[in-house]
C-alpha cells in the first residue's frame, strides 16, 4: 500500500466537516456509485456491508468504501440504515482528524449514495505482518497504545481485528475501517473493543502466547489524549481491563 499523509490541508473537501461535497464536480454519477473526482484503482475487498478499493482522489491517494445494500431489507429501511451507519463513521472520523490519531482523515462522504473516501494509510495489515513471523511485542504494545488514545477520547473501533490494524516500519501503528465505530464512555463497550482484539488473536495467531499481555501492556502505559466530551470522561485504562476481565469470564461461562 502507498503512503499517504494523515494530515492533509484544510482545502481538501472535508477535513473538519462531515457534511461535504456541495459542488458539481463532487457530484456522483453513474446513478450514485461513483464521484467524478476519484479515479479507481485496485478493488480491496468485497464485504456483506460494503466494497471497498483503493485509488486516488484528487491526486492523493485514497481509499474507497460503497455500502452495498441488503438484499433481505426492505429497501427504504435499507437506505436509512445506510445512511445513519455511514453518517456515524463520516461524523467520527472528522472529528477524530482533530487529533494526533494515525487514522484516516475524512476526504468525501456522499450520504445519499453511501460513498465514503478517506486517505490511503501507509503500511501492511497487522494479520499478514504476525503470519510472516519475527519480533512482535514492539508491534503489539503500540497496538495497545493506540488503543487507548482512542478510547481516552470518548470512542470505540467496535471492529478490533488485526485486518484493521496496520503497521508501517516508518509511520507506526494505525487504525482503519471505523464502519462499526461508535462515541461512547462506557467502560463495558471499551472491554468489548478488548475482547473482539483478544479472541482474533487466540485464534488467528495462538503461536504469539503473549500477544495479549504485550496489547494490555502499551494499554495501560499509554498516555491519554484529552477528552473534551459532554458526558461523563472515559474510564481510565485499569478500569477498562477489569471489565475486560469481566467480559472473558461471561464468555467462558456461557461458551
Amino acid at each position: 500500500m502507498g503512503a499517504a499523509s494523515n494530515h492533509l490541508g484544510d482545502s481538501v473537501a472535508c477535513r473538519h466537516r462531515f457534511e461535504c461535497i456541495h459542488s458539481p464536480e463532487f457530484r456522483p454519477e453513474g446513478g450514485g456509485d461513483d464521484l467524478q473526482a476519484w479515479e479507481e484503482g485496485v478493488l480491496i475487498h468485497v464485504g456483506a456491508e460494503a466494497s471497498v478499493s483503493s485509488g486516488l482522489f484528487l491526486g492523493l491517494p485514497a481509499v474507497r468504501k460503497v455500502r452495498r445494500p441488503r438484499a433481505y431489507r426492505n429497501p427504504k429501511l435499507d437506505r436509512r440504515l445506510t445512511k445513519h451507519r455511514m453518517t456515524i463513521e463520516a461524523r467520527l472520523l472528522a472529528r477524530l482528524s482533530d487529533h494526533d490519531l494515525p487514522i484516516p482523515n475524512l476526504l468525501a462522504f456522499e450520504e445519499s449514495s453511501g460513498v465514503l473516501i478517506q486517505t490511503l494509510m501507509p503500511g501492511q495489515q497487522l494479520a499478514n505482518r504476525l503470519r510472516a513471523g519475527g519480533e512482535a511485542e514492539d508491534i503489539l504494545t503500540k497496538s495497545g497504545e493506540m488503543i487507548r488514545k482512542l478510547h481516552s477520547l470518548g470512542a470505540v473501533h467496535g471492529d478490533l481485528t488485526t485486518s484493521n490494524i496496520l503497521w508501517d516500519g516508518d509511520s507506526g501503528v494505525s487504525l482503519i475501517d471505523f464502519g462499526l465505530s461508535m462515541w461512547t464512555t462506557e467502560v463495558e463497550r471499551m472491554g468489548l473493543d478488548l475482547q473482539v482484539l483478544s479472541e482474533c488473536l487466540s485464534a488467528s495467531h495462538p503461536e504469539y502466547e503473549k500477544a495479549l499481555d504485550w496489547v494490555f501492556a502499551g494499554y495501560s502505559n499509554a498516555e491519554d489524549l484529552d477528552y473534551g466530551g459532554s458526558d461523563s470522561p472515559p474510564p481510565d485504562a485499569s478500569e477498562v481491563l477489569k471489565r475486560y476481565d469481566v467480559i472473558r469470564s461471561r464468555v467462558r461461562y456461557h461458551s
